[in-house]
Order: C-alpha cells, then structure tokens, then sequence
C-alpha cells in the first residue's frame, strides 16, 4: 500500500508523504499555479532534490493529501516550525491540480491537520502565511478561523507587481470552538 490512512476526513486522508510520490510533487513544484503560492516561483526544483527531501525526516511533518475515494494523490500540507515549550507552529497546504482546488479539500486537509496540531500536539497557536494575491486561500483560512495577525507590506515581487505577505494564526481555543459549533455541541 503506498498510503496510510493517518488522519481522515470526509472526502480526504493524510498520509505520510511517499518518496515514489517525488516526480509528481516535482511538477506541481515547478509549476507557477502552485509555485507562486508557495513564495518559490524563482527556485528549480529537481526530482533528485525531492526525492532527497522526501527522504529527510527534518522536515516537520509533511503529509499527502490524498481523495478517500479513489486513492489519488491531491497535494501536499504539513506542520514546520514546530517549538513545543511556546507551544506554536506554522503549517502550510497546497493542491495540485487546478481542477482539484475550489473543491474543499485544501480546507479538510489544514482541519485534520489543525485538529492534529491542537489534540494531539498540543499546541497553543498556529500560524500560517500568504499572499495577499491568493484570495481563494485567504478566503479558506478565513472560514476556518484563522485571524490576520500581520502583514509584511509589497514583501513578495512577482511578474513585475509587489504583494503584501499576510500572517494569520489561530489559538486552541478559536478552533475547539469553532469545532463544537460545527458538531452542535454548543
């Protein structure tokens, strides 16, 4: 089996990431649709360096996205500067294919990974980054919660225009409301 069910949700699991998996994150990687998203329009990425990344286990805590369905691989999300004695981390998702984004699951994928940082990390806040170009993430991050906390004015130059990075986190409490809400526990 090239998957594991780590964490599941209604239409996607997390699993940990596969290195057969490396050419196909090499193409989303080098693909402006998800590169420019990522903050690394300006980097080549070889299937050599992301095999060897898949490899690393330094890297936090990557998963693959992948469809319940079917088994298809989707994207990739993870959890990365992870400081257990302040009890934070960032994380951060992407999708794949166009047709797969606007579909939800970039936004099933950072709950179960936020339900992992809060229940099973047991983290204070999470934060997250993006540019202020991307209003469809910007948007999902907003449904689930999350707060601008800050903005690094024209901090990222693509394609001859300037973008704000924008920082947004979410505390325990946000979330574990915002969850019992959704359950009709409140």
């Amino acid at each position: 089996m090239k998957y594991f069910r780590k964490l599941v949700g209604k239409d996607v699991y997390l699993s940990p990431r596969s290195p057969e998996d490396a050419e196909q994150y090499t193409k989303w990687i080098n693909d402006p649709a998800v590169s420019d998203g990522l903050g690394n329009t300006s980097h080549l990425i070889s299937v050599e360096e992301e095999r060897e990344y898949l490899a690393r286990r330094d890297t936090g805590l990557q998963f693959a996205i992948v469809h319940r369905e079917d088994d298809d691989l989707l994207g990739s999300c993870g959890i990365d500067s992870i400081q257990p004695v302040h009890q934070c981390a960032s994380v951060g998702v992407f999708i794949g294919e166009e047709e797969n984004r606007g579909r939800g699951y970039g936004g099933q994928a950072l709950s179960l990974l936020l339900d992992y940082c809060f229940d099973t990390l047991n983290l204070h806040s999470v934060s997250l980054s993006v540019f202020s170009f991307n209003e469809r993430a910007i948007a999902c991050y907003r449904r689930l919660g999350f707060r601008e906390a800050g903005r690094q004015r024209e901090n990222y130059f693509i394609r001859g225009q300037f973008y704000d990075r924008i920082m947004m986190d979410i505390l325990r409490d946000e979330w574990v409301s915002r969850r019992e809400k959704a359950e009709g526990r409140v």
